[in-house]
């Protein structure tokens, strides 16, 4: 992806192409994420219909730190989203051309302290482990939010259990035999877009999922360094433009 269309991906001005181009990007992060996290911190963190499990499980098993520790993932994820949501409203009521860039920025700030924290995680794991699974969740409530606003919830990037539901309904229309329209109504039709969106989303989740175990395994914590990058990248420009017309400067 060159790098001008990279830097535009954040911008106020939308288009469905531009939505589907961010949820691919984020898409693969989120599988870098989630997977390079479940070997910092064993447990992933990116869906929350296991860990909403989890917790009537222990709860029923009387295992009442483990209910606490599901409890703070899950509203670790939700308080993630509820950023993202301020965070673009906020830069929405100022008229900002960073509404989304925010969430990015903020998203790559947290990808650093993941990055950092992890150097100290094996001297203080009683301390730290906990920190660090409540950031992996907030950074996924995050990421899911940014995208679903973006898109007006036609992209998710953090799980893809919808996803692959969507994939295997579009599969069965494109498969369906219509073999005759004596019986009346419409003939099925498969939406080939949606499907090549949703592959698409699915198969960057994966690519993301190995390069993210393949990194954490070679580089350990370190390799959240480059996604941070990346993130940051995204964010910059539009906020760099609201930042010179808030000085004066006419933007470039």
């Amino acid at each position: 992806m060159p790098l001008q269309t990279l830097q535009e991906l954040a911008a106020r001005q939308r288009s469905r192409q531009r939505n589907r181009q961010l949820g691919a990007l984020l898409a693969f992060m989120a599988g870098a994420i989630n997977a390079g996290g479940f070997l910092a911190v064993q447990r992933y963190t990116s869906h929350m219909t296991g860990v909403v499990s989890s917790i009537a499980d222990d709860l029923v098993l009387g295992q009442g730190l483990l209910v606490l520790a599901g409890m703070g993932a899950l509203l670790a994820f939700v308080a993630g989203a509820a950023a993202t949501a301020i965070l673009i409203n906020w830069a929405r009521r100022r008229d900002l051309q960073g509404e989304y860039a925010l969430s990015l920025l903020l998203e790559a700030a947290l990808l650093l302290c993941f990055g950092l924290l992890g150097a100290h995680l094996n001297q203080l794991i009683e301390v730290f482990m906990p920190t660090t699974v409540l950031l992996l969740c907030f950074i996924m409530g995050l990421q899911n939010a940014i995208v679903t606003k973006i898109s007006q919830a036609e992209i998710r990037t953090t799980h893809m259990t919808g996803v692959i539901t969507d994939l295997g309904i579009e599969l069965g229309r494109l498969l369906y035999w219509n073999r005759s329209h004596a019986q009346g109504g419409e003939p099925v039709r498969a939406n080939r877009d949606r499907l090549r969106v949703l592959a698409t989303i699915l198969g960057l989740f994966f690519a993301g999922g190995l390069v993210g175990a393949w990194a954490f395994k070679s580089m350990g914590y370190g390799a959240v360094l480059p996604l941070a990058a990346v993130l940051a990248v995204l964010a910059v420009p539009p906020l760099w433009r609201d930042l010179r017309e808030r000085l004066g400067h006419p933007a470039t």
